[in-house]
């Protein structure tokens, strides 16, 4: 093995996230892929299941749990996280990521830091387990930053979000068929997403005296990846002013832009990028975010958590095209 090159073990990678993640992985200039866990694929050849990697790795999945690693990142299923680690322990030097939504939502007892480096930077560098955000999380968290961090976020935002198939994952459902989605549009969840506590607990940690009511409407749309925000707003500031406030809130931070274009869904599919526009009519604001769910909103996010917890430039790896059309 490679000393100079981070150990790296994934459980859960026959997945959507997981698959993801090995791709980003694989072509990491400072990583060692070391093991992919799976039970319901284990001795399988990874590129029968990711059939793109054919040809990329002769990789198989594993029932086994390699501990000499220096992180694992866990990509199994909400509520599976929390019982994988209570029936199996790693070494007290191994950090980990998970994927899942078991440990974002601060407890007494929670180790677990919240893996938005546009809010928690510095505590991302230091920490030894971290819970990556949720997709319409991340996307929605990122359009309302800059508004929470002037204490500028009123006590009511309506959201409308449509995301892509894959935020279903890959299990079958009836609303994941290609039959049903095709040309279709639907609302879920509406009101109760299981995302806005976390997206509550972020924004309070900027802005805690007002507790703004987001009335979150997710929708299903008709496309495989992606996450487009419209958030509406009453607020008596300028233009020009939310344009500066956004722009110097994300200026550090190389994956999340303010653009003063209309921005669309295609300019950040297969990147890690978030594109965040303003536009204002009298006073009411509207704010919109894009992000593709499996990247900025998953797995591309979790290897920028990666580098930030290993002290690489945090773009290593994540330097991708979209795919424009």
């Amino acid at each position: 093995m490679n000393k100079d090159k981070i150990k790296v073990g994934i459980v859960g990678g026959a997945g959507y996230t997981g698959g993801e993640l090995l791709r980003l992985l694989l072509n990491h200039p400072a990583v060692e892929l070391v093991f992919v866990h799976s039970n319901s694929q284990a001795n399988k050849p990874i590129y029968t299941i990711h059939t793109d990697l054919f040809g990329d790795t002769n990789m198989v999945f594993t029932a086994d749990l390699n501990q000499d690693i220096d992180l694992v990142f866990l990509c199994l299923g909400h509520g599976d996280s929390s019982v994988f680690l209570q029936e199996y322990a790693f070494g007290k030097s191994v950090k980990i990521i998970d994927l899942s939504q078991d440990f974002r939502l601060k407890k007494d007892d929670n180790p677990f830091v919240y893996g938005l480096p546009e809010l928690n930077r510095e505590q991302l560098k230091k920490a030894n387990y971290i819970a990556n955000p949720g997709c319409f999380a991340t996307a929605i968290q990122l359009a309302l930053l800059p508004l929470a961090a002037q204490q500028a976020l009123p006590s009511t935002v309506h959201i409308q979000a449509v995301t892509g198939s894959t935020g279903a994952g890959q299990g079958l459902a009836s609303t994941s068929h290609f039959s049903w989605r095709a040309n279709n549009l639907s609302v879920y969840k509406a009101f109760t997403h299981q995302h806005l506590g976390e997206i509550g607990e972020s924004l309070h940690q900027l802005q805690p005296e007002t507790k703004t009511a987001l009335k979150f409407i997710p929708e299903r749309g008709d496309f495989a990846r992606g996450i487009f925000v419209s958030a509406i707003l009453e607020s008596t500031l300028s233009l020009t002013a939310l344009q500066t406030m956004y722009t110097q809130y994300y200026e550090s931070h190389p994956f999340t832009h303010f653009s003063e274009e209309a921005i669309h869904l295609k300019q950040v599919i297969n990147t890690n990028k978030c594109l965040i526009s303003v536009e204002k009519h009298h006073n009411d604001v509207l704010i919109t975010s894009t992000l593709d769910n499996l990247l900025k909103g998953a797995s591309g996010q979790a290897v920028q958590n990666m580098n930030l917890l290993f002290g690489l430039e945090e773009k290593t790896g994540l330097n991708l095209k979209a795919s424009a059309f």
